[in-house]
């Protein structure tokens, strides 16, 4: 649908976020009023507004506008410049005032306010410094106008506006006509292209440094999305030179400028030269400093180790293998240590045997993992209570939304342990983070599985301390008698040796069923979760059952998938209100899932506590949609979130989701299409990491070629990281 335009003014304010400038309002056009969505910073009653976006019907409330951009105008006539100034349109003006400076100055009353502010000491109430104060704040009001409209020219919306006038103030629009490359900075991360195609329309050469700067900033900034945390310099400057249209030689002469101006950094490895980003070059520097340390340290356990590992063997009446005593000697000895292995080898009890030994010595425990299902796991299976990594650090939003954490070397955890699972989740900054937390004296485990998925984020945290040699590594191989039985366990094992599972047992917890064409396999796999399983297992649909592709696109992707699924267990009804999402709708009772991390969204439970942040990868259901009252609440687990309709953008349908998405969580039963999956994806242990998330039961839906292919290509995705060598070169100077 091609955008269309909407002229008026504003009639009404229904909703209007002061932090955000996300709004609902009544315009009033020549023929109808109409209602309007969209971010609207400082917008009052009586303001005239030109909008760009698209009407889009809702079931329930009817026709609105979804405004993408807008241009603003101030009232013009006495009866709309009252009426804007009696609505609260500038602070420090209530109705009565008002009134008194349209009586005196008429249709001049505005440009009286912005040029002229001493004159409205004529009006009786009104001192030089509440003149001031008004005049102060129409002009930050029509700064922030003037940025909107400046911006609009080039692309840019109402959101980027609003963030841009937070950072620079009313220079805004000068800064960025005399370098628009500042929005490239770390505070606004605005896209290099579009910002680029803004200068050259504002007359910058390609020649100009700052877009020189700007251009190498964003590759190494677009490839931390990819997982690294550094890149080659001579890839850094071929990537850049094509970017910028400018010559090798002078992208390396800028590179040279910026690394003695602090703007990049450079390390040596196996004599290739690495460039970084600041923040992630201390990042890495700073993990490998406090790491090495902590491989450094060594404790008296306080009681006899031997003695009490006997007594717990008696109590449980297991019997622990010997690299399971090691793991849990090194946790009392050790002020670092990983416990590393696949599923059916003992982490848990191993985990929980150092946890018992820990609390007979009176010691403080924090436990914590990346995601709150990976955190509520470990609750359970510990009996400890476990925290997210954020949760545990007590992150608050700082400027710019970047997240700040309370927790930090000033102000540390109050503990003398912290066990950190699904380390392999975990990326550099997060990890640099939690070891600023830890207090001096106090111990880290790390767990997790190397043979998964690395995290999201930049950085390949787990492996480079494993690989590093520096730091105690128990990593558990055998497989417990009882696990041999699940043929999930043993086909894992078999996949993450590069052999090909089992897919002819039809007795186990383990099945594949062939599908040859996509169609047909979507099909199936819609079939499975909606009607089969549940009746063949009792298994709930939206709780028990999770599909995991590896692709969000093509016909056995999570896009599809979820729509197929949707419309089976999830239809359109009477009084079961929805909204429109980019190429999906949200229902009320569909399975969803947060996307990003967001720190602001209120929560409550049914003991009364309460708190705040719903974090990437959380499922849970949506209750309640009320666009009218700008208000959705999801379920997850024990907890009520609610959501403005903004915040809400940041939900998606979660009956497939994708296997990146998946790590650190467990479902009862996975299904796992494996058909039309991309060259790309089909790799060891993406198919490793989807395998190990189902607990009772994991069905494989497609080719068994497809598979196989999986499990011979080991090839992981290649990330450049400095940790390794980062932590090699500190244990050597120590």
């Amino acid at each position: 649908m091609s955008e269309e335009r909407l002229a008026g003014t504003v009639e009404y304010i229904t909703f209007h976020n002061e932090q955000n400038g996300f709004t609902v309002l009544e315009l009033s056009t020549e023929d109808e009023l109409i209602t309007v969505v969209g971010t609207f910073p400082m917008v009052s009653v009586g303001e005239e507004l030109l909008l760009v976006g698209k009407y889009d019907t809702h079931p329930s409330f009817g026709r609105q506008f979804k405004a993408e951009m807008c241009e603003r105008k101030m009232p013009s006539t006495a009866a709309a410049i009252l009426r804007y100034l009696s609505e609260g349109g500038i602070k420090g003006i209530g109705p009565a005032t008002a009134k008194k400076i349209v009586e005196r100055f008429g249709e001049n009353s505005l440009e009286i306010i912005e040029r002229e502010p001493h004159r409205l000491t004529i009006i009786k109430g009104i001192t030089a410094h509440r003149a001031r104060q008004i005049s102060d704040e129409f002009m930050k009001q029509f700064g922030m106008r003037e940025v909107m409209l400046f911006l609009a020219q080039y692309g840019f919306d109402s959101e980027q506006s609003l963030a841009v006038y937070k950072l620079f103030g009313p220079a805004s629009v000068d800064r960025l006509k005399a370098n628009p490359f500042f929005l490239c900075n770390d505070e606004l991360c605005f896209n290099f292209e579009q910002v680029d195609a803004m200068a050259a329309e504002l007359g910058f050469e390609k020649n100009f440094s700052f877009r020189i700067y700007a251009g190498i900033e964003y590759v190494l900034r677009h490839n931390l999305q990819n997982g690294h945390t550094c890149i080659p310099v001579d890839k850094l400057t071929e990537l850049s030179s094509g970017l910028l249209e400018i010559e090798t030689g002078k992208i390396s002469e800028i590179i040279e400028y910026m690394c003695g101006a602090n703007r990049l950094f450079m390390t040596e490895t196996g004599g290739k030269t690495f460039a970084y980003l600041p923040y992630m070059y201390r990042a890495e520097s700073y993990c490998a400093r406090r790491v090495t340390e902590l491989s450094r340290m060594t404790f008296s356990s306080k009681i006899d180790v031997e003695v009490e590992l006997s007594k717990i063997e008696t109590e449980l009446n297991i019997e622990y293998q010997s690299l399971q005593k090691e793991a849990i000697r090194n946790a009392m000895t050790r002020g670092i240590m990983v416990l590393t292995g696949g599923p059916g080898t003992g982490k848990t009890t191993t985990l929980n045997g150092i946890i018992r030994l820990f609390e007979k010595q009176h010691m403080k425990l924090c436990l914590a993992a990346p995601t709150g299902r990976a955190a509520k796991r470990v609750t359970e299976v510990t009996g400890n209570e476990a925290k997210t990594i954020h949760r545990l650090l007590e992150v608050e939003w700082g400027p710019g939304h970047h997240p700040v954490f309370m927790k930090n070397e000033r102000n540390p955890l109050d503990c003398d342990v912290v066990i950190v699972d699904e380390l392999s989740m975990v990326d550099i900054t997060l990890f640099e983070s939690l070891l600023a937390a830890m207090p001096f004296g106090s111990r880290l485990i790390m767990v997790g599985d190397s043979d998964q998925l690395p995290s999201v984020g930049a950085g390949n945290v787990l492996n480079d301390i494993i690989e590093s040699g520096c730091v105690p590594v128990v990593e558990l191989t055998e497989i417990f008698r009882q696990a041999m039985k699940s043929a999930i366990i043993t086909n894992a094992h078999k996949i993450v040796k590069g052999d090909e599972p089992d897919l002819s047992r039809k007795d186990a917890d383990f099945f594949y069923i062939a599908r040859q064409n996509p169609l047909d396999g979507a099909d199936t796999v819609c079939d499975l979760y909606c009607r089969r399983l549940p009746e063949a297992y009792d298994f709930l649909n939206n709780g028990d059952i999770q599909v995991l592709c590896p692709s969000r696109k093509r016909e056995m992707g999570t896009i599809n998938i979820n729509n197929l699924i949707q419309q089976r267990i999830n239809p359109p009804a009477n009084g079961k209100r929805e909204m429109k999402q980019k190429g999906f709708i949200l229902r009320e009772g569909d399975k969803v899932m947060q996307i990003k991390n967001n720190y602001d969204i209120m929560w409550d439970r049914k003991d009364g506590s309460d708190g705040t942040g719903v974090f990437n990868g959380d499922v849970g259901l949506l209750r309640l949609v009320d666009i009218k009252s700008d208000r959705v609440v999801v379920s997850f687990d024990d907890r009520n979130a609610y959501y403005t309709l903004e915040d809400a953008e940041q939900l998606e349908l979660a009956y497939a989701v994708t296997v990146h998405k998946s790590q650190g969580s467990e479902f009862d039963c996975v299904i796992l299409p494996v058909l039309d999956t991309p060259h790309q994806l089909k790799y060891r242990n993406l198919l490793y990491t989807a395998v190990t998330r189902a607990k009772k039961l994991l069905v494989l839906v497609g080719s068994a070629d497809v598979v196989n292919q999986m499990v011979h290509n080991d090839k992981r995705t290649k990330r450049y990281t400095g940790l390794k060598t980062m932590i090699m070169e500190h244990a050597n100077e120590l």
